[in-house]
């Protein structure tokens, strides 16, 4: 009979096997699982959204006037100081005018004297002249009736033999001078009455003219002497003082109108497309607490040859007197408006190499998923999303550099900022 081994000799192969089985199966690695990443998200939503086009730009008074003399004379005295704020057609200063007014009551007596004489050569000498041509007229007309029938009687006695033909030749030669006389009289009296009166008359009033445009001169050049202001404002200069020559040609006061200012701005042309004057702006101004409100009320039509740019301008007001003109600012200046775009934070964009823009849109599986965009209008820190985003949608606005995929996210709240809420 074969032998056989004891019951238990024969299981311990089995237990072994066993026993390897289960330590095989302890020290096997666990099945690997997907990693979650946590990410900050915003929603896409629909709401206004503005181009603002900003630039460097000037400050400028509304209005200005530096103010030159017309004529060279001396200071009399000034009636404004610096700083001081004046009216249109406030007195300013006074140039010395002496000469100027001598030169006034001049020019008046030659008037008066040339309008008598207008007055008298109206009303008496041309009716005289007139008068003693037709006297000279009706004379001569005698002269010659007469030496007509003295004519007329010496040949009817010469055809009887009464007279000789001398008398008869003396009486023709005297009717002719007697013709020759009256013609020579009645001539000058229609030249009187068609030219000479008239041309009387227009001298003497062309001699009144002349007066009176001389006396127009010389109360202009005294006029000259009163400097006023031609607008309302602040006067900013005064380089001069009273006794000073004052140059024609030369700035004497310098009046500027600060009730607003202008900040103008060159704009690149591309920027400066959509803005029109109208439209709203602010300006960013040292020393001043806050934005200033203010209006486009130029957009030049032309480029500047030398920057290429265009001029826009603001208006601010500036009732105060807190904005100064030459002061270096900033203005944002709403070019054009989109009321219904989709927008999301500027940070949920990523763009390539190429120039292409993506965003990472969260989906309902808790996934992240990469997604062509195109862009519009950008504001601050938000961009407007023109193709390729829906509104409601979620992105990925901090962790999505770099995010593969379809990569499973974590949402986080963003962290509250330094300091608490405000």
């Amino acid at each position: 009979m074969a032998y056989r081994p004891p019951l238990r000799l024969r299981m311990l192969p089995a237990w072994t096997a066993l026993v390897a089985a289960a330590v095989s199966a302890c020290s096997a690695p666990p099945a690997e699982q997907e990693p979650v990443v946590s990410v900050q998200t915003a929603t896409a939503v629909v709401r206004p959204i503005t181009d603002v086009v900003s630039a460097d730009a000037v400050l400028y008074p509304l209005a200005q006037a530096a103010i030159v003399p017309k004529i060279t004379a001396p200071v009399e005295r000034f009636a404004v100081n610096r700083g001081a704020r004046v009216r249109k057609g406030e007195l300013l200063a006074v140039l010395e005018h002496q000469d100027l007014a001598a030169a006034v009551a001049e020019n008046q007596g030659l008037l008066d004297q040339a309008q008598a004489s207008y007055q008298t050569t109206r009303r008496a000498s041309v009716p005289a002249d007139v008068q003693k041509a037709e006297l000279d007229v009706t004379t001569s007309k005698d002269a010659l009736d007469v030496q007509q029938k003295v004519y007329d009687d010496r040949r009817a006695l010469f055809a009887q033999g009464a007279v000789p033909r001398r008398d008869v030749e003396t009486a023709g030669v005297a009717l002719a001078q007697a013709r020759s006389q009256y013609e020579i009289a009645r001539q000058h009296l229609e030249a009187l009455r068609a030219v000479t009166r008239a041309e009387t008359l227009k001298t003497a009033e062309a001699q009144v003219a002349t007066a009176r445009g001389q006396l127009d001169a010389a109360q202009a050049q005294l006029g000259y002497t009163t400097i006023r202001s031609p607008i309302d404002g602040v006067v900013a200069d005064r380089p001069f003082y009273a006794g000073e020559m004052a140059t024609a040609g030369t700035p004497l006061l310098t009046v500027m109108d600060t009730s607003a200012v202008v900040a103008r701005a060159p704009v690149p042309a591309v920027e400066a497309a959509p803005v029109k004057v109208g439209a709203p702006a602010t300006l960013a101004v040292p020393g001043v607490d806050g934005p200033v409100t203010g209006t486009v009320t130029v957009v030049s039509p032309a480029l500047d040859p030398s920057s290429t740019t265009v001029q826009v301008w603001v208006q601010a007001p500036n009732p105060d007197g807190r904005l100064k003109p030459g002061t270096s600012v900033r203005a944002a200046i709403a070019a054009r408006t989109v009321p219904d775009a989709i927008v999301v934070p500027a940070e949920a964009l990523l763009t390539d190499d190429t120039g292409a823009h993506t965003v990472m849109v969260v989906a309902k599986d808790g996934t992240a998923h990469a997604r062509a965009v195109e862009t519009g209008i950008r504001e601050g820190d938000h961009v407007q999303i023109t193709k390729g985003l829906a509104a409601g949608e979620t992105v990925v606005t901090t962790g999505a550099y770099g995010l593969p995929d379809g990569t499973a996210v974590k949402v986080e709240a963003a962290p509250a900022p330094a300091g608490g809420e405000r």
